[in-house]
């Protein structure tokens, strides 16, 4: 019982320290796990990540796999046209922390209107949709 009771502590401690941390880096994220950091220089707006249709069944898994990932501006005015011809990097995460694959590129096509975002390029490897937890985004030169 008292295993149970410490296991279930040690995860409400985890989960509010992962949402902290989340919230004071302004990176919320819509259905790809919990935010671990982000570092965007261009821009103080919070950023949401999502799978936004990245996502197709593999038999080889089998399950869902991760291809892209789309970073939006949740702003009702976007201020981020700076990110533009900015360097990113996007990793995903997994138990304990493990990197489950990462992507990076060059921001472009974001506009200072509502809704504006941009899609990564593709993961080198798809990855398990089933295993990530967490996501990692930096947009800077």
């Amino acid at each position: 019982m008292k295993r149970i009771i410490g296991a279930t502590a040690a995860g409400v401690v985890v989960f509010s320290g992962v949402y902290a941390l989340a919230a004071s880096l302004n990176l919320t994220t819509s259905n790809l796990g919990a935010a671990q950091s982000v570092v965007a220089a261009c821009t103080s707006d919070a950023l949401q990540a999502s799978y936004s249709g990245s996502t197709s069944y593999s038999a080889t898994l089998p399950g869902y796999q991760v291809t892209a990932v789309t970073i939006k501006d949740t702003a009702g005015t976007p201020a981020w046209t700076t990110c533009n011809t900015q360097s990113y990097r996007v990793t995903l995460y997994g138990a304990g922390g493990a990197s489950l694959g990462e992507v990076t590129g060059t921001v472009s096509g974001v506009t200072n209107t509502a809704g504006s975002s941009f899609t990564t390029a593709a993961f080198g490897a798809a990855v398990n949709a089933n295993l990530v937890t967490g996501v990692a985004v930096v947009i800077g030169s």
